[in-house]
């Protein structure tokens, strides 16, 4: 839920026969310049500051697959294994991707339309106003909606539904409105995300629970848990078992259990602390499938997510679908406010890793980019992350998509990771396009 941590003692070590197996690529090009990503992250590891990684990528083709595990974790009873790649990951608000093809399947179910008001599946967002400020007694100025919220919206964060941690505003409402959460207590989707709008639909743009919401509205709609729903029609026609991709809490023997990497010492409840920085634990918080921020899932798995929209091969959504997943929805009401995010201080959180003064704008399911840059992210790219430690990139015009999940020691250093994930972005490319122009 806390996209504001994406980019703010171990020995080294990989999993057996891993550095070279998937990785098509001589081993005298694994050792590059000091942004080779491998030394990056060996440095981070031998200096305590990561316990390790797992980076999955590939391209269109299969002519180029990179498959990394590096470092080791602890299970909870303090036994240290090397990290593998079956390892169960928190996938915090990378999750949203997965939520969004779960809410375009039930457009093409005929369940749910993008355009229509959603209104009369969620009668809770009918009514929404929003917050214009607050008067000189301290009293909060609400207005009308001008118009009501589409699932469109909710998925592109343009409904108005921001997270109240990035709106000070918002915040201050719900200190004066709310009773603070007792320890132990978790709301569903509807409690906790029931404070008004940060602006009228469709007119700005602001990070928020949208796809809590699409994913609750899913659950409407099909009567199935969204967990229910993501295994039958996500997980099962790519394979993925159904025990590898599991909303908080993880159920399971200690087969999985001690597959999850979160579920360590430092987080015995295995709530992902270390995704989120240490500070916040939405899990600790929610009751039922949070859309926006609850799901574990195997680096493997979600690379195979990925590549089935790369290559669109229909397993998941029909072509078309996935070409309207790349088209912009920044309309121009939005686009004023959306420039803005992008330019607050914030707004590094928000480009994932791309520089300021990129064309950029949001798709259905990441943050779009509009232009090319050379020898990276082509202007058909979606991206996003997952708390401070996963990032994950799908880029249709070159062919490529990834994800690499940072595996960070407690206290987490904010800048260590967000450099290891941009050291990723950019290698996996150099990376690429050394095999593919030899061949």
């Amino acid at each position: 839920m806390a996209c504001i941590a994406h980019e703010t003692g171990s020995q080294y070590r990989s999993t057996p026969n891993t550095e070279h197996e998937a990785l098509q690529i001589p081993p005298s090009q694994t050792t590059m310049a000091d942004d080779n990503m491998e030394s990056a992250f060996e440095a981070a590891i031998a200096s305590g500051k990561i316990n390790g990684a797992i980076i999955c990528a590939t391209n269109a083709t299969g002519s180029f697959t990179y498959s990394r595990a590096l470092g080791e974790r602890t299970l909870l009873s303090g036994e240290k294994r090397p990290q593998a790649l079956d390892d169960i990951l928190y996938l915090a608000s990378a999750t949203k991707l997965i939520a969004t093809i779960a809410a375009l399947q039930c457009v093409e179910d005929g369940l749910l339309t993008l355009t229509d008001p959603v209104s009369d599946i969620a009668p809770e967002l009918a009514n929404k106003q929003v917050l214009t400020g607050f008067a000189e007694d301290g009293k909060a100025q609400l207005v009308p909606a001008k118009r009501p919220i589409t699932l469109e919206m909710l998925l592109s964060h343009t409904s108005g539904i921001a997270y109240d941690f990035l709106v000070p505003d918002l915040a201050k409402w719900r200190k004066q409105n709310e009773a603070p959460l007792a320890e132990g207590t978790r709301r569903p989707v509807e409690e906790a995300f029931n404070y008004p709008l940060y602006f009228q639909p469709g007119e700005g743009w602001m990070y928020g629970p949208g796809l809590d919401w699409a994913g609750r509205i899913v659950e409407r709609v099909t009567g199935h848990t969204l967990g229910n729903f993501v295994r039958e029609r996500i997980c099962k026609p790519l394979g993925i078992s159904p025990d590898e991709a599991q909303f908080y809490p993880v159920k399971g023997d200690d087969s999985i259990r001690e597959r999850l990497v979160d579920l360590n010492p430092d987080d015995p409840e295995c709530l992902g602390k270390a995704v989120t920085g240490g500070g916040s634990a939405p899990n600790a918080m929610s009751k039922g499938d949070f859309g926006g921020h609850g799901l574990f899932m195997t680096g493997q798995g979600y690379l195979e997510v990925l590549k089935s929209l790369l290559v669109n091969d229909g397993k998941l959504l029909k072509p078309e679908t996935v070409d309207d997943m790349f088209r912009n929805r920044i309309g121009a009401e939005a686009e004023a406010g959306h420039r803005a995010a992008m330019e607050s201080p914030a707004g590094v959180f928000f480009r994932v890793g791309i520089d300021p003064g990129k064309k950029v704008g949001h798709g259905l399911g990441g943050l779009l980019t509009l232009e090319d840059t050379e020898g990276w992210y082509s202007d058909e790219t979606l991206t996003w992350g997952g708390g401070m430690t996963f990032t994950w990139f799908l880029d249709r015009k070159n062919g490529l998509c990834g994800l690499g999940a940072v595996q960070t020691a407690l206290p987490a250093d904010g800048k260590v990771v967000s450099d290891l994930k941009q050291s990723f972005r950019r290698d996996i490319y150099r990376k690429y396009y050394a095999v593919t122009r030899e061949k």
